[in-house]
């Protein structure tokens, strides 16, 4: 199979409807529209579905760049959602994903691809690029949250992405509080930095 090309955008608000397009598809991830690891469960569960899409538009209509979106052409056929740590609370009240120290990383929380384009690269190219994004705006550490799934593992729940493709990216493994969920990171140089230190990885 030839390798498909990705471009990768944020979400401006001329590309809503690109971004309303693909969420769609499967009726916003349950009504979730990216909004999981931004609220608290209850507020989450009260606004699922109508509400959270306005949540999230809000976002994108103030400037915001909650995630990044992936086309082949002009057809939107993923998303990666990419912020510092802090914007997710959910994230510091799990017992699983809590802080392994103090640096304020930058987090790649969820993917979502659609289902034409799955196993074709896209998460990967969603990754480089937030991680790109993240250090463009100061990030010296970028974490993720995937899933090492078992063989039979439907693929809504490995929407955090895999760990297989954070490896690919050069992330490692920072911590691993249930077997199959490690919290994983990739240290990076900062933009406005030209050395390259021992360790650090220049995306």
């Amino acid at each position: 199979m030839p390798t498909t090309r990705f471009e990768i955008h944020p979400p401006t608000p001329g590309r809503w409807g690109d971004f309303v397009r693909l969420f769609s598809r499967k009726r916003a991830c349950a009504g979730c529209w990216c909004m999981w690891w931004r609220l608290p469960h209850r507020q989450w569960l009260k606004q699922k579905g109508a509400r959270n899409k306005r949540a999230i538009h809000r976002l994108v209509q103030t400037g915001a760049v909650p995630g990044l979106l992936a086309y082949v052409g002009a057809e939107p056929v993923g998303w990666c959602a990419v912020a510092p740590r802090a914007a997710y609370p959910r994230l510091a009240t799990s017992r699983s994903l809590k802080p392994v120290d103090d640096q304020p990383v930058w987090s790649v929380p969820c993917f979502f691809v659609a289902k034409a384009y799955r196993r074709r690269g896209v998460s990967l190219a969603l990754l480089k690029a937030a991680v790109e994004f993240a250090r463009e705006r100061g990030a010296e550490g970028v974490e993720g949250y995937p899933i090492e799934p078992r063989k039979d593992q439907p693929d809504v729940f490995v929407y955090t992405g895999l760990a297989s493709t954070f490896r690919k990216f050069g992330f490692k493994e920072r911590a691993r509080r249930t077997p199959c969920r490690p919290i994983m990171r990739i240290t990076v140089t900062p933009s406005w930095q030209e050395s390259r230190s021992h360790g650090r990885v220049r995306v």
